[in-house]
């Protein structure tokens, strides 16, 4: 809609996701200039703007750069105000963890602090866990490309609410002083941390192939499990946590936070299904989202 006011023309500006049609930001007397030359890639900005031109198959909005007021443009910044959500939430978890770990002060009781527990396993997994969480927080600041720039607040919550929670609830039991090994001894430590690195690697290397995201018409090669979107990070929790686990309280905690992590990553992984198959013309359609032949 257009405004003028002594002699000087406006806009009101919606931005709207390009799939949802949802409501982004809206803007009130925008003044109109060109920023032609202001960008020197079609692609601005690299972590992935819902506002800026993208690749085709991207999931970005495709608009002109050049039809963009001047007065919009720190708003093609916003493909980055997702990191910080990210990284929140996996920092939360390394943290937490770690506290547990160390056991300071004010958790198991002032006999027990700062003391150091005498199974090999337990620092095992603590090393593991605090792999996975500093992989993620460089993946977020190095690797990968966010096709959703931004993201509704509540979702800073639910996602901490889940992170952070159920690291505490694991780290306590794990790392309690009365702790006892697993059942099976060595042989389920070296199986849990043989799935658990296999994980890791091939879940590394689904993320520099999602980066490497080539126009579309060229579909996805990825190592290992290629056939499968999201099958490496529930397997992978999966594999650690069976490293610890005994027949202590442990068990539920570790159960638990590995099937709410199932079920959301098969609501993510038939979510990306659906849009390959929308987006790649030779992507096959039989393709199993996250596990082969059943879902």
């Amino acid at each position: 809609m257009k405004k003028y006011k002594k002699g000087v023309l406006f806009f009101e500006v919606e931005i709207l996701d390009a799939k949802t049609r949802d409501k982004l930001c809206f803007l009130d007397k925008v003044r109109a200039a060109p920023v032609a030359g202001r960008f020197n890639t079609p692609t601005w900005p690299p972590g992935g703007s819902r506002t800026g031109q993208r690749p085709v198959g991207c999931g970005g909005l495709e608009t002109d750069l050049q039809l963009i007021p001047l007065s919009l443009s720190p708003l093609l910044a916003l493909g980055q105000s997702s990191i910080p959500v990210f990284l929140t939430e996996y920092a939360g978890p390394l943290l937490i963890y770690l506290l547990f770990y160390f056991r300071v002060p004010f958790i198991y009781g002032p006999k027990y602090d700062f003391t150091s527990s005498k199974h090999s396993v337990v620092h095992l997994a603590c090393i593991c866990h605090s792999f996975h969480y500093v992989k993620r927080l460089l993946e977020t600041l190095f690797v990968h490309r966010f096709s959703h720039g931004t993201m509704p607040l509540r979702n800073i919550f639910k996602n901490c609410t889940y992170y952070w929670g159920f690291a505490a609830w694991m780290a306590y039991y794990i790392n309690h002083p009365l702790y006892t090994p697993p059942a099976y001894g060595e042989e389920q430590v070296n199986l849990a941390l043989i799935i658990f690195l296999f994980c890791q690697l091939g879940n590394f290397s689904i993320h520099i192939a999602l980066r490497n995201l080539r126009p579309a018409g060229e579909c996805l090669r990825m190592w290992g499990f290629g056939a499968i979107i999201c099958t490496y990070p529930p397997l992978g929790w999966w594999g650690w946590a069976l490293m610890p686990t005994n027949r202590c309280p442990s068990l539920p905690a570790v159960a638990l936070f590995s099937l709410v992590g199932f079920i959301q990553m098969t609501i993510w992984a038939k979510g990306k299904h659906r849009s390959y198959l929308k987006e790649f013309r030779d992507y096959p359609p039989l393709r199993s989202p996250i596990v082969p032949f059943l879902l």
